[in-house]
């Protein structure tokens, strides 16, 4: 590997990584409103919480789902693009991984709005695409169904966190069991930690919102944020097709 091919990689990765698409999708949408900390209310409450990350998941409650979705698309592609040009021009490398990396690091620290920025999962998932779309298929829905199966009957306050993230976490084993490769394996090392540091403030203000008393169940949680309310409908109809499972399967005997 070259240095300064290398170096290129990460400055191309961070630089439109920094791109912050859910300003930019405010901005054109409706100037003037605020995009960075955004208030939600906690159902059956007169408490709110406020998340300052800048990301997809607010441009949605501030602007509605198809802006949200579209800024989370852009989010995606920023990252995998650049990857994807790295990894065809220089095949056998390992440069599209940096570009991958660092293009997360600039989305959620990023250089041209003072360091303010997302979490990170729409960069994850953007760079994940490039280096085993199969795998980004995978662990979504294997996290899904832990999270909203599984984990719900057993540990239930972790639930819409294992449904939300835990694909993240099973790249892991996913990358490794796919490749055996070093390289592969220090990349969704690092974003994992990315991740969980960007979302430190994050679990200061839950940790915060339990101090004061206030308890959030599971329906709660999910219908604070669109991404929420998206994975209880998953739910419903995981729900659904159970039970019809179960008739099915009480008319055979």
């Amino acid at each position: 590997m070259s240095a300064w091919v290398a170096l290129l990689a990460a400055a191309v990765g961070y630089l439109l990584g920094s791109i912050s698409f859910a300003r930019l999708v405010t901005r054109l949408v409706a100037p003037g409103q605020e995009v960075t900390g955004v208030e939600y209310r906690v159902p059956g409450t007169d408490e709110s919480v406020e998340v300052k990350a800048v990301q997809a998941t607010g441009v949605a409650n501030r602007l509605g789902p198809r802006y949200g979705c579209l800024t989370a698309s852009l989010d995606i592609l920023k990252v995998a693009v650049p990857a994807l040009v790295f990894r065809i021009g220089y095949p056998g490398t390992s440069y599209f991984l940096i570009t991958a990396a660092t293009g997360l690091v600039g989305h959620n620290w990023p250089l041209y709005h003072r360091f303010k920025g997302g979490r990170g999962i729409s960069a994850i998932y953007g760079g994940f695409l490039v280096i085993d779309w199969l795998g980004t298929l995978v662990t979504s829905v294997v996290a899904m169904f832990l999270g909203l199966v599984v984990f719900r009957y057993v540990f239930v306050d972790l639930s819409v966190l294992v449904a939300y993230a835990g694909g993240i976490v099973l790249m892991i084993p996913w990358i490794w069991f796919r490749t055996h490769d070093p390289a592969h394996l220090a990349y969704v090392v690092f974003v994992n930690a990315i991740f969980m540091l960007a979302s430190i403030p994050d679990i200061r203000m839950m940790q915060d919102v339990r101090r004061r008393g206030i308890e959030i169940d599971l329906a709660t949680q999910m219908d604070a944020t669109p991404m929420g309310r998206g994975l209880k409908r998953v739910e419903d109809w995981f729900q659904r097709l159970r039970k019809t499972s179960s008739r099915e399967n009480g008319q055979k005997r």
